[in-house]
């Protein structure tokens, strides 16, 4: 855990005697009448939100220090539902939708709301997220934190939040998929950086996920530079399948100033010397990248691997980093790329790892562009889609031939639903196309092209 700011310590002082000295809490604790308490969180949470999107923002790694700040009395419980969410969603889980260590982050939130004054109003915002840190708590955990509430009325509560059901995997699933988009709009992730190899091997996944997150968001990553050229850096981590895909995202997606990037050429140039079958592994690591959703590849991302590279090492990273430059600088459609991509890909078997990222960089190239056409633009697809057999001659690969076809069929649906007058010039030059180079691509066979653009007769109404 790391320590908050004094910035943020100040502010949160600030905001703890606004909420003691207010009007809205002098009436709250007359009355403890429900409408009262909404006014003061209705005028007191969205400050406490804006603070902890501030550190989230710009020092996510504070952010756990920051929520235990709010545990203090003198907030009232006031956002504590929404940390407790929070913590449930930070726990790594594995396959059968599990946390992999207990959640102590979320214990201690929900400790500190039952033996708020103000639970009884507290508990009506925070059941669903007592029934998923359970259900993905183990059983034992989960009972022995409800055990140590020495309220029964409170700890009948929690009972009642551990439900049978959700023991079930696919109710589990269902529960936490479900719940998890509440907070999609959110900013709340938080990581722990190891000091042991120990740590590494315990923390890396959530780190991993943490990076990917930060990567995504675009937001200012200075606070966490540091911390990850200490890792980068750490020479019992070199040689780990953690360090190489951490230091990996790191290379890819960081835009680094230039006493940054030279420091990581280095450890990253070292460990490809010194590390067994680096080039292999970075490449199966940058197949992973290719193929998730959780992240977006980007040429320049190549640009800044290839810049990294010390090209004195003559391994297979160069000769890849070599083609990326000409399909990026040259274009994909330049005969330059494609006679660079036939040679690249021949001297090397079609399932190797090095071919298939060859393969997901051109396909993604196509799918951009694709993708990103308007109705009105059908002979710019006209004219890429002429470079569609000459990469699937190259490739003889099943899987891109299907993808190519996949993303013609998502556009041609958009073409037939926006041109709808089959005698219109716009909807015949479609058909003609699709008619003779979809079944020449192998997308369409003849029958399935008629039956495409066969025209439906309406049924015949009959007169009574």
């Amino acid at each position: 855990m790391y320590e908050l700011e004094q910035q943020y310590i100040d502010q949160l002082e600030d905001l703890a005697a606004e909420i003691q000295e207010s009007e809205e809490l002098q009436q709250y604790l007359e009355t403890e009448e429900e409408e009262d308490f909404n006014r003061l969180k209705e005028l007191f949470e969205p400050k406490i939100a804006a603070l902890h999107e501030e550190v989230a923002l710009h020092n996510p790694l504070q952010l756990v220090s920051f929520e235990l700040v709010l545990l203090d009395e003198a907030f009232e419980g006031l956002f504590l539902p929404k940390i407790l969410g929070y913590a449930v969603l930070r726990g790594e889980i594995d396959s059968s939708y599990h946390y992999v260590r207990p959640q102590e982050h979320f214990k201690e939130i929900l400790l500190t709301i039952c033996n708020s004054a103000n639970f009884e109003i507290l508990k009506k915002r925070i059941g669903q997220s007592i029934q998923v840190g359970f259900a993905l708590s183990s059983d034992i955990w989960t009972t022995n934190l409800i055990n140590s509430i020495t309220n029964k009325r409170i700890r009948y509560f929690l009972q009642s939040q551990k439900l049978e059901k959700y023991r079930r995997d696919n109710e589990r699933i269902i529960l936490f998929e479900r719940y998890k988009k509440q907070f999609k709009n959110d900013n709340y992730q938080s990581a722990e950086f190891p000091q042991t190899p120990a740590e590494l091997a315990i923390q890396f996944s959530p780190l991993k996920h943490f990076i990917i997150h930060r990567i995504n968001l675009g937001a200012d990553n200075a606070s966490i530079i540091e911390h990850i050229k200490e890792l980068i850096a750490n020479p019992n981590f070199k040689g780990s399948q953690e360090h190489l895909q951490l230091m990996s995202l790191y290379a890819n997606f960081f835009d680094l100033n230039q006493q940054d990037q030279a420091h990581l050429a280095e450890h990253f140039n070292e460990t490809r010397r010194s590390m067994p079958d680096f080039a292999e592994q970075y490449l199966e690591f940058l197949l992973e990248l290719h193929r998730s959703e959780e992240i977006k590849w980007t040429a320049e991302a190549d640009r800044r691997i290839s810049a990294l590279l010390d090209r004195n090492v003559k391994d297979e990273l160069v000769a890849y980093y070599d083609l990326m430059d000409v399909i990026h600088g040259q274009g994909y459609v330049s005969q330059e790329a494609q006679e660079a991509v036939k040679v690249f890909c021949d001297q090397r078997e079609g399932l190797s790892v090095a071919n298939e990222n060859v393969r997901h960089t051109v396909y993604q190239y196509f799918a951009n562009f694709v993708n990103n056409l308007g109705e009105d633009a059908y002979p710019d697809y006209f004219d890429i889609a002429k470079l569609f057999p000459i990469y699937m001659g190259i490739f003889a690969n099943q899987r891109f031939n299907q993808n190519l076809e996949k993303i013609s069929m998502n556009y041609l649906q958009k073409l037939l639903k926006h041109y709808t007058d089959k005698r219109g010039k716009d909807y015949q030059d479609i058909k003609k196309f699709v008619a003779t180079s979809f079944v020449d691509f192998g997308f369409l066979t003849e029958k399935e092209v008629v039956e495409l653009f066969k025209t439906k007769r309406k049924k015949k109404t009959v007169e009574a």
